[in-house]
């Protein structure tokens, strides 16, 4: 019998693998546009997107027909565009080739999922037992304090800084594609 972390990690792969699959395709249809993207229009683009699902959770209906479980996936490959930024720097035009986009992908993609064990062995797997509107909830949440953050030009007293919000918004968005893939039998 699989163990309880051990399915975790499979379904985080999974999810991931989903998400990595998404990335490629946009990257192949307009290559890495989002490097132009400055801190705070990444930023509010987050926000955009945790905001229709909450929207969605809320109202029950959407009039675009497009339904939460793509906008947590956004959420993720957002989210690592975002440490991709904060490792980069933005630039004025598309600089980065579709291989090295990807090989960074892949790198912030594996350091979340390290983060993700680390932090669900010693939550002892919690995320399983709450609600997925929470998971929106504190994914605003995350996505205020970047705003907090960015407005104080990084100079915080004792917070973690912005990568570290990224990386929580990229981790209960994939809680949030597990949980949905569940719900869906998938």
């Amino acid at each position: 019998m699989e163990s309880q972390e051990t399915k975790t990690e499979r379904q985080f792969a999974h999810a991931m693998e989903e998400c990595r699959a998404l990335f490629a395709k946009k990257l192949h249809d307009y290559g890495a546009s989002w490097r132009i993207l400055r801190p705070s229009s990444l930023t509010d683009q987050l926000f955009i997107k945790a905001k229709r699902i909450r929207s969605l959770e809320i109202k029950k209906v959407s009039m675009v027909g497009e339904g939460i479980l793509p906008e947590f996936i956004a959420l993720i490959n957002y989210g690592i565009v975002g440490l991709i930024q904060l490792e980069l720097g933005f630039a004025d035009t598309v600089d980065i080739s579709t291989d090295k986009a990807m090989e960074l992908y892949d790198k912030h993609s594996s350091e979340a999922l390290r983060l993700m064990l680390r932090k669900n062995h010693d939550y002892d797997e919690a995320w399983r037992n709450m609600r997925v509107s929470s998971y929106t909830d504190f994914i605003l949440t995350k996505i205020e304090r970047v705003k907090e953050i960015e407005d104080l030009e990084g100079e915080t007293l004792v917070s973690e800084g912005i990568d570290a919000n990224y990386m929580d918004i990229i981790n209960y968005a994939v809680f949030g594609v597990i949980k949905l893939s569940e719900q869906q039998g998938s």
